[in-house]
């Protein structure tokens, strides 16, 4: 008997599962655990990869998502946000554009403390943080933008009204991109466009050909080129009223109330795990084959099915040490943990996992941890 049940444990370890005295607690409600997993690539050669993770308990942790520079664009490494704010813990989180004026600039839906900062990007999946009643959850969906500027008197019944598409982003050929003081103190646009200023729900100065606009503190800027442009020249004067519509829809109903409770959202590619299940979404989100199949560090977030939370960094792109993960993979490994829901968040060379101060994980790039946008930060709970 003795004999079968150690046969077991071998096997059992040998594929890289976890057990509750394999987690050590760091804090109340909060449990670390690293182990390898090795990779089966054919028939007769198998490769490692390291796994980092957090299982947090709610009632006892709480979840907080922040910004690279407390703005809407702006980068800074996870180890750095995780000690500004002291936070026990911290993995990276969504995807951003990396150079430029722009950079730190969410690729996709962005809110944090209620405040929504980008809009989500090809009805991507997304996570909301919940944190009420002493207690942090967390709800996942795929979400839509609604976004619309309305500008003047009413007229049978309804404001004059133009699509906003985006906010807090680059401006396109045909755009009205949307500016929050969150952003930065100024749009930094160009000069091919007219920006309308708002403060008090009036427009107070409107700006053709100028660009790089500052924007109020206590207001908005609205960015438009292309169609956009010719119907703000049209319609808008100053003085007039105006009203911001913005918001978000989860295509599934029933998400659509834990979205509207979430403080924080982030997005991410792709869904992993849906009611415990996997369930990929990558290929209708727009992501690249290679992305979705190749093997790389990878970073998620998911709700077990106990109703605590799990967050997850696998290394990659180390020969010999760890190879990373296909997404089909990491969904197979968040399956296993008992996860009932579960996304893709960035990763690759931004995968980060800090712990205490600390970088529990191996970092991909050769220059070391690399500037993100944005952390999902853990604090135990007073």
């Amino acid at each position: 008997m003795r004999f079968i049940i150690a046969i077991i444990l071998i096997v059992l370890v040998s594929r890289g599962i976890l057990y509750a005295q394999d987690f050590r607690t760091i804090a109340n409600g909060v449990e670390y655990a690293q182990f390898t997993r090795q990779i089966r690539v054919q028939d007769s050669a198998s490769f490692p990869c390291v796994v980092n993770l957090l299982r947090i308990d709610g009632t006892k942790a709480a979840l907080q998502l922040v910004h690279a520079k407390d703005a809407a664009i702006g980068l800074e490494t996870t180890s750095s946000l995780a000690n500004r704010y002291r936070a026990l813990a911290a993995v990276n989180a969504g995807f951003f554009g990396m150079k430029g004026l722009m950079a730190g600039d969410a690729a996709g839906v962005l809110q944090i403390d209620g405040k929504l900062l980008s809009e989500p990007y090809k009805e991507r999946v997304a996570c909301g943080i919940i944190n009420r009643n002493n207690r942090t959850d967390a709800v996942f969906g795929h979400l839509k933008f609604i976004g619309e500027a309305q500008i003047g008197t009413l007229r049978f019944g309804k404001n004059p009204g133009y699509p906003i598409s985006g906010i807090n982003r680059g401006r396109d050929s045909s755009d009205m991109v949307l500016f929050t003081p969150e952003f930065h103190r100024t749009t930094l646009t160009n000069t091919r466009g007219l920006e309308i200023l708002v403060r008090g729900g009036v427009v107070t100065e409107i700006r053709d050909s100028s660009g790089s606009s500052l924007i109020p503190y206590d207001g908005i800027v609205l960015s438009c080129s292309g169609a956009g442009y010719d119907w703000a020249k049209a319609n808008v004067r100053e003085g007039m009223s105006v009203k911001i519509i913005t918001e978000i829809e989860a295509l599934k109903p029933e998400a659509q109330s834990g979205f509207q409770a979430a403080e924080d959202i982030v997005g991410g590619v792709s869904q992993l795990v849906e009611n415990g299940q996997i369930a990929m979404t990558w290929q209708r989100e727009g992501a690249a084959e290679d992305f979705a199949l190749g093997r790389h560090p990878r970073t998620a977030i998911a709700k077990l099915k106990d109703g605590r939370i799990l967050l997850l960094a696998a290394d990659g792109r180390q020969i010999g040490v760890s190879m990373g993960l296909t997404l089909q993979e990491l969904a197979q490994i968040l399956v296993e943990m008992g996860a009932e829901h579960a996304i893709n968040l960035d990763g690759g060379g931004s995968t980060t996992m800090v712990l205490n101060g600390i970088i529990v994980n191996k970092p991909s790039d050769a220059a070391g941890e690399r500037l993100v946008s944005d952390a999902l930060l853990v604090f135990p709970r007073q």
